[in-house]
């Protein structure tokens, strides 16, 4: 069957695959249609042809599928915050673990080893501690909002969520259900702002305006409330005024910064920052320690499940008390000093250097003596120059980013023989490429994923290894 661009076809989902998309066939075609669900029948348009598959845009839904469900916020489908919340949620879990263990089987090549079922999150919604809304003068028009022929106000002026796939054109956000209600309100509340004193948001093309982002971090345990102004430009008179309205309508918030990014770059993290009000930190706690957060250095995004995760990694370390540890790209050496109780030992690296003086400020304002914390792009500081210094370690803790591991710190891990390796990964599929490669000396024992983003199609997993050759 020759199917074309633009063609409407009717599809039955029988599963999910890559980035949540709902997958059918239309004879021995593939085709991928976003916001469908497993067990969908529903009609779609073509909008892209390839040799070995189709990729589909939802138009209805003709039959709901078992695994279909109401999705709380009206955004749903169109925002990139979460991709997911028309599926129930144990069908999010059941997908997230078959996405691991394919992802070890066929990647790694490890078909022995045991992927266990997901570990759910008690929250599904308002799970955030963290939330980046970004502003534009390119707000993304909705299809209901193009069908009505009505003007649409402030159409030059948008702050939420980037539509997927298009960095210049954002979706203005009503409301948010990923972080608790007072994160879009305050988000909203500079909106408004900026639109009564006729600032203007920053533009991607001509690099021109004033805000760029807002930040919201909570702390779920102090219940500490840090705003973040990311702007285009450093003006005291405009940030003095905001945060003084802030502060009279948000009496919650305890810190409020200024990140000044005045470079191309479209991160939030600014090339310097001004504290306008508190100490420019939040204050959150995991396994009975405290840790100091401030806008830019790194914090997993969900507390509580942050602490699930840990535990995990804890158990599979099989620490005794005498261990030296290695903690691979620290961050603010929350897992560091999650594990330090239960080691000898406990040496942090990181290549983020105000998150290493966090770190080394959260260990000494827990009274914790035995962490070192060392500052350094992982492939040049872990090396033997590190081991002379501290010793080699009994057991490494690794957290690369979503890229992995440098294969010259795969090489080190091997070359130290560490009797145990704990793997923490936000992408399975560059964790099973590095499990295949240490599998040279280690044997995988199981693979835990936690989910830390319930109504997204992202899942964390954690892997234990276990030397079984040396020399």
């Amino acid at each position: 069957m020759h199917i074309k661009k633009g063609q409407e076809i009717t599809v039955s989902i029988t599963d999910a695959a890559y980035e949540g998309k709902g997958l059918g066939r239309i004879g021995e075609q593939v085709v991928f249609i976003k916001n469908s669900a497993p067990g969908d029948v529903v009609e779609a348009r073509v909008i892209k042809r390839k040799k070995k598959f189709l990729e589909g845009k939802l138009l209805r839904v003709i039959q709901a599928g078992d695994v279909r469900t109401e999705p709380v916020c009206s955004h749903a489908g169109i925002c990139g915050g979460c991709t997911w919340q028309h599926v129930t949620y144990q069908e999010q879990l059941r997908f997230k673990h078959k996405h691991v263990k394919d992802h070890i089987h066929r990647i790694g090549g490890l078909t022995d080893v045991d992927v266990l079922p997901a570990l759910r999150s008690d929250e599904q919604l308002y799970y955030r501690n963290k939330m980046e809304y970004t502003f534009g003068d390119r707000r993304w028009l909705t299809d209901e909002e193009i069908a009505s022929g009505e003007p649409v106000p402030d159409k030059d002026i948008a702050a939420g969520m980037h539509i997927p796939g298009r960095y210049d054109r954002i979706l203005n956000l009503d409301e948010c259900h990923l972080q608790i209600p007072i994160s879009w309100q305050i988000m909203d509340f500079v909106r408004q702002y900026a639109i009564r004193n006729d600032i203007p948001p920053y533009n991607v093309v001509k690099h021109e305006g004033f805000f760029r982002n807002v930040m919201i971090r909570n702390a779920i345990y102090s219940g500490d409330l840090l705003v973040n102004i990311v702007t285009y430009e450093d003006s005291p008179d405009i940030m003095s005024d905001l945060t003084s309205a802030l502060l009279a309508n948000f009496p919650e918030i305890t810190s409020v910064v200024n990140n000044v990014n005045d470079t191309w770059s479209p991160a939030s993290e600014g090339r310097y920052e001004n504290i306008l009000h508190g100490p420019g930190y939040i204050t959150e706690t995991i396994g009975g320690y405290r840790f100091n957060i401030s806008s830019n250095t790194f914090f997993q995004t969900n507390t509580r499940q942050a602490e699930k995760l840990y535990q995990v990694a804890l158990d599979y370390a099989g620490l005794t008390g005498g261990e030296l540890v290695y903690d691979l790209y620290c961050g603010v050496g929350s897992l560091t000093l999650f594990v330090s109780g239960q080691c000898k030992t406990a040496v942090g690296i990181e290549i983020n250097r105000e998150s290493v003086l966090k770190a080394r400020e959260n260990a000494s304002e827990n009274g914790v003596s035995n962490c070192r914390f060392e500052t350094g792009d992982m492939k040049d500081s872990f090396t033997t120059e590190l081991f002379d210094k501290y010793g080699k370690p009994d057991v490494i803790i690794t957290d690369p980013p979503r890229a992995g591991m440098h294969p010259d710190v795969i090489a080190t891990m091997l070359e130290t023989e560490a009797k145990t390796i704990v793997y923490v990964s936000c992408n399975s599929a560059t964790q099973a490429r590095d499990l295949a490669l240490l599998s040279e000396k280690y044997r995988v024992d199981a693979v835990q994923p936690v989910d830390m983003f319930p109504q997204t199609y992202h899942i964390e997993s954690v892997a234990k290894l276990t030397l079984h050759k040396s020399g």
